[in-house]
């Protein structure tokens, strides 16, 4: 009797855990549940979620907690010194597995001025007319028409609200369908990644036994910009820098001192030109020293379907950096970006003066070859061998007087790069997936450009890390406008589906 239990029981689990449904299943079940998913979309996004603002963080947090008390999830804030982390989780007992999946749920500040719309946090639906212009629409067409180019406009659609709705909704059909994951699974919830996420990597290491698990899936980004299901195994890491020159004590009148006193700004320009050559590679000895892309690597690489002419015609651009040969290829290797730069005023308020100050930040995308602090030396050295006399403060009188060309140079590393390899087990599951999900093999990206933060998760867990990117390409993230295609929206839940109900003992 013991033992026929004991079957009946295996049997039941291998119903509930770990079944495959196919390309049609998975889509019949998107069909019938994405709505359900809407209305959680349109819930979230209606939440201010600006950190610098806690309150509003903090009611964000508090329905992450609901969400997840509903669905008989455990869960708990895990504190950082800043805003709370929230780790849920929901164990398999039968389990050897366990997947780690990563969201953010802060949002970019909002200019209410430039959104078409009232409120960016009050979601709105809209179409194209036929000048091309988005127009605002009726949530309840959608009760009795459908079309994947229809949008929803609001603050955090895509970026990242949108992936963590599609995710719940994911969820809410597997546990209806009694087809719940073979493998344990973990959430973890950012609330400052907006910020830069400056608590979260001591708080990776503090936590790390919570946190511990096999794989960890980053529900983050856009897919490729031909907007095909996409797999991205790795990000640049991120670094900055802020640099100021200096002139006269004072802003001086510049028909008394603009052949006597010399301008920073000039000073500022002519530093920042030296870093670089006519055709945008770091002129900076050993800058890219240890990166060199192998024939496969190449191949790789060129998979990826980018049209660098459309993407020149894209940005108004005649022409390219030379890093690399090709758009993909340009991404494998550490940046030198100049993000802004200040000196006196202009426009109506510009005055006729030698500024005192002028002042450049610049951010450096890391590659994993790459150390940041090598790179930080690299740069004090150009510098100094450029003349210049390096402080960490404001310069004193004596130091004024005593180096002719002084630079103030302040920096600090966020967080490094990850990659994982394409050819990993991580990779070979997730393939599976999509292509079971989509019949088709998934667009795999080795790096992205952006940054996200995701290396102290890789360092402290000792585990392989994959971004699955869902929302489409042309969202307007961190700008007005915001929004997330409903093809996209559909397909991300049918994409999540897919990943929930992968074998893990594959």
């Amino acid at each position: 009797m013991q033992r026929l239990f004991t079957l009946i029981f295996l049997f039941v689990c291998a119903q509930s855990f770990g079944q495959s449904p196919q390309q049609s299943q998975l889509k019949s079940w998107t069909e019938e549940y994405w709505q359900h998913g809407l209305n959680l979309l349109t819930e979230i996004v209606k939440m201010p979620n600006d950190a610098v603002y806690t309150e509003q963080i903090e009611t964000n947090i508090q329905w992450c907690e609901q969400q997840f008390e509903s669905r008989d999830w455990s869960y708990e804030r895990l504190s950082t010194g800043g805003i709370p982390i929230l780790l849920a989780q929901k164990i398999n007992p039968n389990a050897n597995t366990t997947i780690l999946f990563y969201f953010h749920i802060d949002g970019q500040a909002v200019d209410r001025s430039q959104w078409d719309q009232p409120d960016p946090y009050i979601p709105v639906l809209k179409e194209k007319d036929e000048s091309g212009y988005w127009k605002t629409i009726d949530f309840q067409r959608l009760q009795s028409e459908y079309n994947p180019e229809w949008r929803v406009f609001a603050r955090s659609t895509s970026d990242d609200k949108g992936p963590f709705a599609m995710f719940l909704t994911a969820w809410d059909v597997l546990r209806e369908k009694e087809n719940l994951p073979d493998y344990s699974v973990k959430v973890i919830l950012d609330f400052e990644e907006e910020q830069g996420s400056p608590n979260l990597p001591d708080a990776v290491v503090k936590y790390k036994d919570k946190l511990a698990a096999d794989l960890m899936l980053i529900m983050d980004g856009p897919r490729h910009s031909s907007n095909l299901p996409t797999l991205t195994f790795g990000a640049r890491g991120i670094a900055q820098m802020t640099l100021t020159t200096f002139g006269p004590k004072l802003p001086q009148h510049s028909g008394h001192y603009g052949n006597y006193a010399p301008n920073p700004a000039l000073l500022l320009s002519q530093l920042l030109a030296s870093m670089k050559d006519e055709d945008g590679q770091v002129s900076i000895p050993g800058y890219y020293e240890g990166i060199e892309l192998s024939e496969q690597e190449k191949v790789i690489l060129a998979a990826v379907p980018d049209n660098d002419e459309a993407i020149q015609k894209r940005l108004g651009i005649g022409r390219t950096d030379q890093v690399g040969n090709t758009y993909q290829e340009s991404i494998q290797y550490p940046s030198l970006n100049i993000r802004g730069m200040r000196s006196a005023w202009v426009g109506p308020e510009a005055r006729t003066i030698v500024p005192a100050t002028a002042l450049a930040e610049v951010d450096i995308r890391l590659v994993p070859e790459s150390d940041p602090e090598r790179l930080f030396s690299l740069i004090r050295k150009h510098i100094e061998d450029q003349g210049f006399h390096i402080v960490e403060s404001d310069p004193s009188d004596e130091e004024r007087l005593q180096y002719p060309k002084i630079v103030k140079l302040e920096s600090k590393i966020s967080y490094q790069a990850f990659r994982t390899p394409l050819d990993s087990y991580a990779g070979d599951w997730l393939r599976s997936a999509m292509n079971r999900a989509f019949g088709q093999e998934p667009i795999q990206i080795r790096i992205s450009g952006g940054s996200i933060p995701i290396s102290p998760f890789v360092d402290a867990l000792k585990i392989p890390a994959v971004t699955i990117p869902t929302v489409n390409a042309d969202n307007n993230q961190h700008s007005p406008n915001e929004n997330i295609r409903l093809g996209n929206y559909r397909e991300g839940i049918q994409t999540i589906l897919s990943v929930l109900t992968e074998p893990s003992n594959k």
